[in-house]
């Protein structure tokens, strides 16, 4: 009975331990979910956009009718410059209401025009930062996975080694080994040991990296891995052609820099504006009252004074202000233009690259695993080898050596394979939350069959 108590307790334990573990687990996917309402540089963008909304609305005021009121009170005291003796004390009060519409103003109309331009950039800018936020993510989440995998590579490389070691020990005192295999295993030991040393302070830094963008703390054992029988997706369409086409046209920083030269051209107009007359329509009403004894015998009471009528302004001279204004402002809009041609060639070049890179990725990764196979096949042959007699301990030592250095590349280029398509995404302005999601969708939970590093090695 007791047994069966304790086999019970022990089983309630595992699940509550494999609850909290689950738990902790995070995925692609929620990590992105805390990023998107945790990163500072995103939400400072944000904050950024919402400010840029409102420039239609104030140069929508240059536009709209100007209302203005004000109102006077005073204390009369007239004195005569003789004697000074008071002619007459009072008070006096008046009041003014003013209504200016612009009738025609080239420079609030073209401030209007471009202030949409403006809006439309900002929205741009912050589709750029939601981009730039996925691939930051991204990112940090496949370096942390791709570091824990080389760091488990290495320990297993280290227990090896601590086991070759141990071997040549033994038949060191047997006499069928020289010290040399010996020192040559501790040499190794101790090299692997440095570089373990120096690859943990890289998973912690990395860990930092990520947890600075979702605001919380991740531990790389939690974040959900990449099976090594998964079949990494080629692009699609799998056409460098079509890619960069797509690419200068949706390409977000072309976009933003094509409205940045029709924004630049508004600037040269509001520039010109300088030599344009402008029209506004003004209508007044004011209401003045002074002490009696002044206004009499003409009226009594307060007078209402009512005007309307048009203002015309006409630049005649400003010492050449308004023509340097539009040179400066025409340069500039040239400027752009070249910016966008720069945009234009940098996000074909980028096609290029990140394309390229996902098919030699993708080639990469198939050439490591065969080499794979064949390193772990030499490195059994060398150990049986060593047994026998008909190899050296060094030859066990480059063997181990040598599959490792492969696993870990291969864990490297499986994850940067999978950067690089999300940057081909980007780069075409296709980068969206289904690309992550579908990435997501690739990924195990920790400690599922197939996703350690070690997976192959008996």
């Amino acid at each position: 009975m007791k047994s069966v108590r304790r086999f019970a307790g022990a089983l309630m334990a595992l699940m509550v331990l494999m609850f909290v573990a689950n738990v902790k687990a995070m995925d692609l996917a929620q990590v992105w979910q805390l990023a998107l309402t945790n990163d500072p540089t995103y939400q400072a963008a944000r904050s950024g956009y919402r400010a840029a909304l409102q420039k239609l609305p104030q140069a929508r005021a240059g536009l709209l009718p100007e209302v203005q009121g004000s109102l006077t009170g005073a204390y009369l005291d007239n004195r005569a410059t003789g004697g000074l003796n008071q002619v007459f004390e009072g008070s006096r009060s008046a009041w003014t209401l003013t209504l200016t519409q612009p009738v025609f103003n080239w420079s609030a109309i073209q401030t209007f025009e471009q202030s949409r331009l403006v809006v439309a950039s900002a929205e741009i800018g912050l589709q750029v930062a939601y981009q730039n936020l996925m691939l930051r993510v991204s990112q940090a989440y496949f370096s942390i996975l791709a570091i824990q995998d080389e760091l488990e590579a290495l320990k297993a490389e280290q227990r090896s080694i601590d086991e070759q070691l141990s071997s040549a020990k033994r038949r060191f005192e047997l006499g069928d080994a020289t010290i040399t295999d010996a020192l040559e295993a501790q040499a190794r030991f101790d090299l692997v040991g440095a570089n373990i040393i120096g690859l943990e302070n890289e998973l912690v830094n990395s860990q930092e990296e990520l947890a600075r963008i979702i605001g919380r703390q991740v531990m790389a054992d939690t974040l959900h891995p990449l099976p090594y029988n998964v079949d990494l997706p080629a692009p699609q369409p799998n056409s460098l052609t079509a890619w960069s086409d797509q690419a200068q046209v949706a390409n977000l920083n072309v976009v933003r820099a094509q409205i940045q030269t029709r924004i630049a051209q508004y600037d040269v107009q509001i520039a010109k504006s300088g030599h344009y007359p402008s029209v506004n329509l003004t209508a007044s009403s004011t209401s003045n009252t002074v002490g009696n004894s002044q206004v009499r015998p003409f009226f009594d009471g307060r007078t209402i004074d009512n005007t309307v009528g048009l203002t015309l302004s006409v630049p005649i001279y400003s010492g050449g202000r308004v023509s340097a204004t539009v040179v400066e402002k025409a340069e500039l809009q040239q400027q752009s233009v070249f910016d966008l041609e720069a945009q234009r060639r940098l996000s074909l070049q980028l096609s290029r690259q990140f394309f390229n890179g996902v098919q030699a990725g993708l080639a990469r990764i198939r050439g490591l695993e065969s080499a794979e196979k064949s390193s772990l096949s030499a490195l059994k042959a060398n150990l049986t080898g060593y047994e026998i007699g008909v190899r050296i301990n060094l030859d066990v030592l480059d063997a181990q050596r040598q599959l490792f250095v492969i696993k870990r590349d291969l864990a490297s280029a499986r994850y940067g394979t999978l950067l690089t398509s999300l940057q081909l995404k980007a780069n075409s302005g296709m980068l969206s939350e289904d690309s992550l999601f579908q990435i997501n969708q690739l990924l195990r939970p920790p400690g599922s069959p197939g996703t350690g590093i070690m997976h192959d090695v008996r």
